[in-house]
């Protein structure tokens, strides 16, 4: 199993997923940590100009829409071998563009990543949707 985390520091997840410029990559086999690296994410900074001009008054909110899904999608495509990515906080937009990229993402409250991977290897990881911002 390959885990994606958000992070800015290779050690904590991060609480804005569209904010952060890496991705840490856990891979899992047999209740162990087996490799890990950091892998280069598209997020705000990519897509600055594109925001300046995109119109988000369609109806749907900010991070909805084709636009929005396709940008979510291109975030999702350099960890598209994971099942799951945590994040601490994301957009209700972002969520849902993640589950239709085949990814499950969980927005947890532990901030470690060694924690968290733990957390994910005992099945007790809690995805606090509710957070979504």
């Amino acid at each position: 199993m390959k885990i994606a985390l958000v992070t800015e520091d290779g050690k904590t997840i991060s609480q804005h997923f569209g904010r952060v410029p890496y991705y840490a990559v856990i891979t899992v086999e047999d209740r162990k940590i087996v490799a890990g690296e950091q892998r280069a994410k598209s997020g705000h900074h990519t897509f600055v100009e594109q925001d300046a001009q995109l119109n988000h008054s369609h109806g749907q909110g900010h991070g909805f829409g084709q636009q929005a899904h396709q940008r979510h999608a291109s975030m999702a495509e350099v960890i598209k071998d994971c099942e799951v990515l945590l994040t601490r906080g994301m957009g209700p937009g972002a969520y849902r563009s993640m589950q239709r990229c085949g990814i499950r993402p969980d927005v947890t409250d532990i901030a470690d990543i060694e924690e968290v991977v733990k957390a994910v290897m005992d099945g007790a990881i809690v995805d606090y949707s509710e957070r979504l911002h």
